[in-house]
């Protein structure tokens, strides 16, 4: 009499090509009709022990027929139902652009329940080796750490909604190792390059009043260019900062909330800039403070506000820092002067004086020279000790 097969492993029969299938229900369609997962293995032992695997795999599990669809499909409904009514249009945007040139050109055309960890692992590492060739203005062409770690965040979240809606069973990003951060180091100028730069843009009439407000607040680039004149009280001297210009296109503004909820903020300006922009509120006709110079109905766009400080930076022989560096070196040299860490948070929007602090600890030749000149003076003060003295 032939063995009997334990109970709950499914559907198993031998094929005519001497391997063993089987079959197991993994979900049910809108009509009720059972989805199925077939299996096959060399033995009837092995196909079995895998029925077994797929069961625990699956238990609680009831996928839909939606199962069947492709990454491709799966990630544009992600981003139209579940992203847009979210997020910020700017997130939307760099989102976006991660999932058009990374995550579909990959993995798109796969269905999405049969994508594996070794499926994800391979994108890795073909993106680290060539993943910047799809990436307009690139140099190099292998992506960095970093940003494999950014691209892994939105794949994983994409997956796991897709786990919520039944789609799959488990998230394979999870089974997936990612590099650690690796980020660039920030750059700052120092004093003397500050001095030059505040020169620089004394030579530029269009854009000075504009690199004056921002190395002297270390506002955002879409935080500067998304002032109004109705965010200023010169009163008290305080500019409140509500809004972020994420972009411009041919037809809009793209204007989102400030990138935390401390973002929203209301500063005490310095006094020269007060003064800078009390004289500008009597030339300037538009309802932004810095309006496109061409059309002042709408803002200055952050690209254009990015292109002309490197234009400023190069004419001056500068080094080729970042539009938000120059918030970086507003930040460092804040700290440096003795403005402490949870006034200097409040000022710059960060959640936590911490954070603040962590993130901001760039030391320059001219902090470390103030530094041991200060050591110096108070040891020599502490310890009474004189030049020609003898040793006691």
């Amino acid at each position: 009499m032939a063995k009997r097969r334990p109970s709950g492993d499914g559907t198993v029969r031998k094929r005519v090509d001497g391997r063993w299938e089987g079959r197991i229900i993994i979900g049910h369609k809108a009509d009720g009709t059972p989805i199925q997962k077939i299996l096959t293995a060399k033995t009837q032992k092995e196909l079995i022990d895998r029925i077994h695997r797929a069961q625990e795999e699956y238990d609680g599990v009831d996928l839909s027929e939606k199962s069947d669809m492709t990454l491709e499909e799966w990630c544009e409904r992600w981003l139209n139902d579940y992203a847009k009514p979210n997020l910020r249009p700017g997130t939307i945007s760099g989102y976006s652009g991660v999932v058009y040139r990374h995550i579909i050109p990959n993995l798109g055309a796969k269905v999405i329940r049969f994508i594996k960890s070794s499926d994800i692992r391979r994108f890795y590492a073909n993106e680290k080796a060539n993943g910047r060739q799809r990436c307009r203005h690139a140099k190099g062409k292998g992506l960095s750490d970093t940003t494999i770690r950014g691209i892994h965040m939105l794949l994983h979240e994409i997956l796991e909604s897709a786990v919520r809606a039944h789609l799959i069973p488990s998230n394979p990003c999870d089974g997936v190792a990612i590099p650690k951060n690796s980020y660039a180091p920030k750059k700052i100028l120092t004093e003397a390059e500050l001095d030059r730069f505040m020169k620089a843009i004394a030579e530029e009439p269009l854009w000075y009043d504009f690199f004056y407000t921002e190395a002297t607040t270390g506002l955002r680039r879409g935080e500067i260019c998304g002032l109004k004149w109705e965010d200023i009280d010169f009163a008290s001297g305080r500019l409140s900062v509500r809004r972020n210009v994420t972009g411009r296109t041919s037809k809009a503004v793209l204007i989102g909330e400030t990138k935390t909820n401390t973002g929203k903020r209301s500063i005490l300006l310095p006094p020269s800039t007060l003064h800078l922009l009390k004289r500008r509120r009597e030339k300037i006709t538009s309802e932004w403070v810095f309006p496109d110079f061409f059309d002042n109905t709408v803002p200055v766009a952050p690209h254009s506000a990015y292109h002309k400080l490197k234009a400023i930076l190069k004419k001056a022989d500068l080094p080729d820092i970042r539009f938000h560096d120059l918030r970086h070196t507003f930040a460092t040299h804040a700290l440096a002067s003795g403005v402490d860490a949870k006034t200097l948070s409040g000022i710059l929007g960060h959640t936590d004086p911490s954070f603040t602090l962590d993130t901001y600890t760039h030391v320059t030749s001219d902090m470390h020279q103030r530094a041991k000149d200060i050591v110096g003076s108070f040891l020599d003060d502490l310890t009474g000790r004189e030049d020609d003295g003898e040793e006691t």
